[in-house]
This record gives structure tokens, sequence and C-alpha cells, in this order.
């Protein structure tokens, strides 16, 4: 029976250990990530392409500068879209080089069957210029907490922005907004180097890589600017927390003026100019040298202009030289 009060006496030890470790109490308004309960987003893309802000080759006509729908995906840890580093899936090939988006959904949907990681695919409606703005709506889960999307640039070989794996659960919360400045990728699939290059298949693929300011380290690339550190942000996503309804949202299937009206954000944005130096080609040979038999005659040599100058860059040098020399075939 002297058994009972050491027991006692090592419950209440105990009972008092645990009162003085008892964690705070969460907020009961937090948003909390539970297996049970769903997060809705609004996703709202927004191109910030402007010829001030990439001067060099900027598309004007045939087409345009602009974007093509944006494809999206909320998943688990163990899916990726697309990946820096890794080879791009033949979905994301046709994509990214034609704007097709059937093989990458069917991708999805092999994902989505396989290891259940894919909860769902959602899409945003074109923007028809280099700014604009497009929407959309997507659910998450504890279990597929992950964002990820891609956007075609028009034109473009294998060109693309995007967002690998983005997670919205931070700390056991939901995330109430994000924004993500985004940069230009290369898919790895087409080794053109300029906006409206022909198509050119890279063999062997290379692999998904981020295009910078000096990378790839050619001056015929249409980012190419040797001058800025680093490149200005092409686009933006901003997501926003919104509470769950039953109202049925219909995207426009095509484009119109509503998504194209820029934010005030963006007017700002828009006063961004990068420096364009002005680019010339190598000297031609030297020409005949003309003048009198007996005198000094002159030759000349010239060169033009593969890129003028834009936004207070560097100007065009010379085009033209002239030096002294001794007629040729003189009698």
């Amino acid at each position: 029976m002297a058994v009972l009060p050491s027991l006692q006496r090592a419950l209440i030890s105990v009972c008092f250990l645990a009162c003085l470790v008892t964690p705070m109490p969460l907020p009961t308004d937090a948003p909390t990530c539970t297996p049970d309960e769903s997060a809705h987003y609004s996703l709202t893309f927004t191109g910030k392409w402007t010829q001030d802000a990439f001067p060099k080759q900027y598309p004007i006509y045939r087409p345009p500068a602009q974007w093509s729908n944006l494809i999206g995906v909320s998943h688990s840890v163990d899916y990726h879209m697309w990946r820096r580093g890794d080879f791009a899936s033949n979905g994301v090939r046709e994509f990214t080089e034609k704007g097709e988006a059937w093989t990458l959904m069917k991708e999805v949907e092999a994902a989505g069957q396989r290891v259940q990681s894919v909860l769902g695919v959602f899409s945003t409606p074109a923007v028809t210029a280099g700014t604009g703005q497009a929407s959309a709506e997507f659910e998450v889960f504890a279990s597929t907490p992950y964002l990820s999307f891609m956007v075609r640039i028009v034109p473009s070989p294998d060109w693309f922005v995007g967002v690998d794996s983005l997670d919205l659960c931070e700390g056991g919360q939901w995330k109430e907004n994000a924004s993500l400045e985004l940069f230009p990728y290369d898919a790895g699939t087409d080794s053109g180097f300029t906006f409206s290059s022909p198509n050119y298949e890279t063999i062997p693929q290379d692999k998904v890589m981020q295009i910078t300011s000096s990378s790839p380290n050619h001056p015929a690339n249409s980012f190419f600017y040797p001058r800025l550190k680093h490149l200005p942000p092409i686009a933006k996503v901003t997501l926003t927390k919104i509470k769950k309804t039953n109202q049925i949202i219909s995207l426009p299937a095509e484009p119109d003026l509503s998504n194209q009206l820029p934010t005030d954000n963006e007017i700002e944005e828009k006063h961004i100019k990068t420096p364009l130096d002005c680019e010339v080609s190598p000297w031609s040979p030297w020409g005949l040298c003309k003048g009198k038999c007996g005198d000094s005659g002159v030759k000349h040599r010239t060169r033009y202009v593969l890129m003028h100058s834009a936004n207070h860059g560097t100007a065009c040098p010379l085009l033209e030289e002239e030096k002294k020399c001794t007629p040729d075939n003189c009698l």
C-alpha cells in the first residue's frame, strides 16, 4: 500500500512539469494548413515586357510582344512541372516552342493518376501585349500546397517565365499573399538566339536554365545586356488568399481590353529604361587605292550598324575610315 503515495507524488510532479511547458495557444483566426481544410487563392499575372526595359530586338510586329495562356498546377512535393537544371519534358517542349498545351496536360493527368500528386490544373487567358494582366483562381490542400506554372514568351524560340513549386503553407499557416518578380528561362530545346529565330532544334537537348544579362554570353542574344548586372523583371505574379465561394468564375475564352489595362504600379515601372549600346559590324576589307600615279592615293573601308543605341546607350562609332596609300597599277 506504500506504493500509492509514491505514484501519486510522481503524477503530481509530471502534471506540474507539463503545466510549465504548455505551449501558447495559436490565434484562433490564423489560417492553418489542416488536412481537411483547403485554401483558395487568386492569381494575377502581370506582363512588364516594355520596349524601354528591353529595347534590344523588341518585337513590334509579326507577332508583337505578348504572352501565352498561363498553365498552372497545384500539387504535392513529389511533382514538378519543370525544374531549373533538369531536362524539359516533351510537354514543356511543345508548350515553350509552340504554345501547345495538349501533351503537357496529358503529363499532368498521368502524374495525378500515378501518385495522386496533382490536385488541379488552371489557366488564364493570354495577354496580347508585352504589358497587361490576366487572372485565375485555384485551390490547395495541406497535402498539395505547392504552386507551379508556366507562361510562354511570344515570340521566342523556347523561352518562358514561371514558378516551380512555391509552397503556400509556411510555418503551418497559409500565406495570406505573395508577390514574385519573374525572369526569363530557356527550356533548352531550341538553339535560337533572338525572339524571331527560326526553329533550330538543340541536339543534344540542354537543361532548363535562367536567361541573364550575360548568359547566354553571345552578342546576338536578345537578352544580352553586358552593362547590366541583372535583367529587370519581365513579369510578375501576385497571389492573394480569398474566401471560398460557390460562385462559378468563368474566364473569357479570348483576351479582351479588360486584361490589357495596366495597374498603377505597372505605370510606374514602365519608366525603367535599359541602356542599349550601338552595335556595328566588323570592318570591310580596304578598298582599292584611288589617286593619280606619282601622287598619294586614298583607300576606304566601311562597316554598318547592327543595332542602334537606345535609352542613352553608347552612340555608334564612325562607319567609314580612309588612309593614304600608293596607287596601284601605275605605269
